[in-house]
């Protein structure tokens, strides 16, 4: 094994844990919209959405400053995969809150399972396609 292999493996889990701190601090307010949203009675797949894209917006900024960091701006190809992998992580969270909701788990508890699912799918598609050249 030489050193610029082992040097990016310990880059590559440098990216992994900022990415899943990020992830954490945009879920914590995605959560919480979540969670006031089915308080005001909106349907949950519905205020699963939301949610999602309040966190995204939040995921976005701290990504791109903290994460996925690079010497240029991003581009807009950049903010169109980051948009496009949202789409494909609201779907999953939105299908599975409304699958599993349906099948009579607490649309909280739905929510919960979806994270995982949707956090590795994201950040697969994030790392090895929308931030792959930076």
């Amino acid at each position: 094994m030489n050193i610029g292999s082992v040097a990016g493996a310990i880059a590559a889990r440098f990216t992994f844990l900022r990415y899943l701190l990020a992830s954490l601090c945009a879920l914590s307010g995605d959560m919480l919209l979540f969670l006031a949203l089915l308080r005001l009675e909106m349907p949950p797949a519905a205020a699963g959405a939301v949610g999602y894209v309040g966190g995204l917006l939040l995921h976005w900024l701290i990504s791109v400053r903290f994460v996925f960091t690079s010497v240029r701006k991003p581009t807009h190809g950049q903010r169109l995969g980051f948009a496009m992998s949202a789409g494909v992580g609201l779907a999953i969270t939105t299908g599975l809150i409304g699958v599993l909701g349906a099948a009579g788990l607490a649309p909280a508890l739905a929510k919960l399972f979806a994270i995982p699912v949707s956090f590795l799918t994201v950040y697969a598609i994030r790392k090895y396609g929308v931030f792959a050249a930076s």
